[in-house]
């Protein structure tokens, strides 16, 4: 059988790509220094692949800033903002940073970014308007799979499909995107003719497949591989789905035509044996064992159970084992983690480890088959002891935390009273028309992150260092009341990350060193590794939160993440279920919270920024997931008094489907992000009576520009189109952790002023 990972991590082991962008846009570093660290990222991860054994390198799946963003590269499409002077071209990197990050200095604003379905990798929004040419702009992928070739290996270009692409861009002014079907097809029979001397396989990978498919897209699919097929000889187009079952759209694909098909049997329920019997005779099936999206070690036997002969119906040259989907959304490597603690490090397998895992689980079922090689049994008998280790160890189960958990009961998932109510309890904030807000941390500064690194180390004291973090508290105390803002935070100088901070004072919680995972473009996170009961042994914020409202007359707003997000933000142990897990979080949460208000913190934000990122990609599979995971929401906010203010923030969220359950969590007040859309996120408020308040960011900070005073005044207004001025909040889209100061400073100053000038205006 042949061998194959989804794609590899961009990052590199220590994010060399990450400090080469962040020196390149510094304007330290050359753009031929920023492709030399790019090639040998390609290079290494072109060898790690080899030297585990797998049939094939994947090239196409390394991106500068985001693999959707190179597609629209690829196609030509710049949006015409971008296109500075008339005379810019997509594979120019100051013109593909501009559509990523805006352009500063032009004042142009950046393309809008989104959730790649259900994970926390930020894709950009392909922007199609009815004049968009499209024509090959980027040979990269050519190139790289030639220079793979050149390298000695094997490779396997990955592109993503024009129907996900599609279905994933947003028309300008209402045009529909699918009227540019025929042009982005013409595009990828040229690219693909190219490639097809050069390879064994192309991968088209169409995660839409594993979505809710519009007619339209159903359509479009038959059409865009009748002619991508008619345009290859030797090679074969692999169409690769994951993230869910094909279900209903299991007989479009089968009829493709495509020579292979890969399916995610990680995720959705999928059965082998249904997607072998319906398998057309003349297509390979690539099988995807490896879950490329948790950190836990595969259980070799649970795998040879689960494929159980199944196999037996199709000949070995027919059949590809390999990861679920890219291992993008992996840690690159467990060797990196010299200081965790070595039975936990047994129970692990990171993007480098995974890749002979594919090797290993293809070797038992070749020697399964009697094709194999005569190492099965040594590689089974080292994968059942370390599963088993997990299993039986003490430290992943406490029957406290159990018990707790069976003993909620329905009174703790609701307020005493309803928002209606509530609100006339809440009147001795006596906040102004347009209250103005931050959603919660300030920017991390290099002093801060060296700080907290010398204290981690034991070079600085905790005296001193804790003596460090109250004078930045201090700072941005003081910053804040001279903006003007009207509900203050105390910045978070002390948290490295709003989930991994939390998780460091539960129990239940490991972490690693250097299990760095992409975001977006150069933001990596470090997700906590939850592997056992979940309990929070003491306070986890009081401290600091209290300390700064003891700086300040104004309101003090307390920070936490919540729940859900701290579940979707980590790898969540496998063993159970997670809506499960999600409860034990929940409880300690609700424990942190009663805390908070008992210290005179009346009014507290618990963030769910990834609350529709834990959503099934299918409507069929959301509403059990929208009921547990607004209980847990509710289970951790719903132990304070009615004139205690709750607050959420959620991030990137297409609301329009879940606004009933966003209602029913029941915060007092919620902020999202809306800037990049220009408040097109508002139009589930159309519909949708919101009973309760809300802040749609007006400034985007995931871009370097600062947005003018205008600009909010303007978003703030379309925003009254959708919610009443009594019940609307200004804000930014989300934290400031990212950003630098002056930026923060003159961008704030804006959103205040603009809060101001909507209040004169009554």
């Amino acid at each position: 059988m042949e061998k194959h990972i989804l794609g590899f991590p961009r990052i590199g082991a220590h994010r060399e790509l990450k400090k080469a962008l962040e020196a390149y846009w510094r304007g330290v570093s050359s753009t031929s220094e920023l492709l030399s660290v790019s090639q040998d990222l390609k290079e290494r991860h072109w060898r790690i692949q080899h030297e585990a054994g797998l049939s094939y390198v994947s090239t196409g799946d390394f991106s500068f800033y985001d693999h959707v963003l190179d597609t629209t590269a690829m196609l030509g499409a710049i949006p015409e903002r971008f296109d500075v002077g008339g005379s810019s071209t997509p594979s120019d990197l100051s013109t593909y940073f501009r559509m990523a990050r805006g352009d500063a200095s032009r004042n142009i604003p950046p393309m809008e970014m989104t959730k790649w379905f259900n994970t926390n990798y930020h894709y950009i929004v392909p922007e199609i308007t009815a004049s968009q040419q499209f024509t090959l702009s980027s040979t990269t992928l050519i190139d790289d799979t030639r220079r793979a070739i050149a390298c000695g290996y094997v490779p396997k270009p990955v592109l993503v499909g024009p129907i996900t692409y599609l279905a994933l861009a947003k028309g300008v002014d209402g045009y529909d995107c699918w009227q540019s079907l025929d042009a982005v097809i013409g595009v990828y029979k040229e690219i693909v003719t190219q490639l097809d001397p050069l390879c064994r396989w192309i991968q088209i990978d169409e995660p839409v497949l594993c979505a809710d498919m519009s007619p339209v897209a159903r359509e479009a699919f038959s059409q865009a591989y009748d002619v991508l097929n008619a345009s290859v000889n030797s090679a074969g187009l692999l169409l690769t789905t994951y993230f869910d079952a094909l279900d209903d759209n299991l007989d479009i694909a089968f009829a493709s035509g495509c020579a292979g098909v890969h399916v995610d049997l990680t995720r959705g329920g999928a059965n082998l044996d249904a997607y072998i019997e319906k398998l057309p005779s003349s297509m390979a099936l690539s099988i995807g064992l490896i879950d490329g999206r948790n950190v836990w070690k595969t259980d070799y036997e649970k795998v040879l159970t689960k494929v159980n002969g199944s196999l037996d119906a199709l000949p070995a040259e027919r059949v590809l084992v390999g990861s679920s989907c890219s291992l993008l959304h992996s840690p690159v490597d467990l060797a990196s983690e010299t200081k965790l603690d070595e039975e936990l490090k047994s129970w692990l397998a990171f993007a480098v480890q995974k890749c002979q895992e594919v090797s290993d689980v293809e070797n038992l079922l070749s020697e399964r088959s009697g094709t194999g090689r005569t190492e099965g049994v040594a590689i089974l008998d080292r994968n059942t002891s370390a599963i088993n280790s997990r299993r039986l160890s003490r430290r992943v189960h406490n029957p406290l935390v159990q018990e707790r958990v069976s003993a909620i009961d329905e009174k703790m998932f609701c307020r005493q009273q309803p928002y209606e109510v509530r609100k006339d309890t809440q009147a001795w904030l006596d906040l102004p028309q347009y209250p103005t807000t931050t959603i919660g941390s300030f920017p991390q500064t290099s002093e801060i992150r060296a700080k907290r690194s010398a204290f981690k180390k034991g070079i600085l004291t905790e005296e001193n260092y804790e003596g460090f973090i109250k004078k930045e508290i201090q700072r941005v105390v003081k910053e804040q009341e001279a903006l003007g803002l009207d509900i203050l935070v105390h910045g978070e100088p002390e948290r490295n990350d709003m989930v991994e901070y939390f998780g460091q004072q539960m129990d239940g919680f490991c972490f690693t060193s250097s299990g760095w995972v992409q975001s977006y473009g150069s933001r990596c996170v470090k997700p906590p590794i939850i592997y056992g009961d979940i309990s929070r042994p003491n306070p986890m914020t009081v401290k600091w939160i209290t300390y700064a409202a003891s700086l300040t007359h104004k309101h003090m707003k307390g920070m936490l993440t919540g729940p859900v997000t701290i579940l979707c933000w980590s790898f969540v142990r496998d063993d159970m279920e997670r809506a499960d897990v999600c409860r034990q979080l929940a409880l300690a949460i609700r424990d942190e919270v009663k805390d908070l208000e008992d210290a005179k913190v009346k009014i507290l934000q618990i963030d769910e920024a990834a609350f529709s990122e834990g959503m099934p990609i299918k409507q069929k599979d959301r509403e059990k997931y929208l009921a547990w995971a607004v209980d847990c929401f509710r289970l951790s906010t719903s132990c304070v008094d009615d004139s205690t203010q709750i607050h959420s923030h959620m991030c990137y969220s297409e609301f329009n489907d879940i606004i009933g359950s966003i209602a029913a969590m029941d915060a007092d007040v919620i902020s999202i992000e809306a800037s990049r859309s220009k408040m097109e996120l508002l139009d589930a408020f159309k519909s949708f009576d919101y009973p309760n308040e809300i802040g749609p960011g007006i400034y985007d900070i995931h871009s370097p520009r600062v947005p003018t005073k205008e600009e909010m005044v303007q978003l703030l207004e379309d925003a009254t189109a959708y919610i009443p001025k009594e019940r609307l909040w200004v804000n930014p889209d989300c934290g400031l952790k990212t950003r630098d100061w002056p930026e923060c400073i003159a961008s704030l100053r804006n959103m205040v002023a603009a809060a101001h000038e909507m209040r004169k205006c009554g």
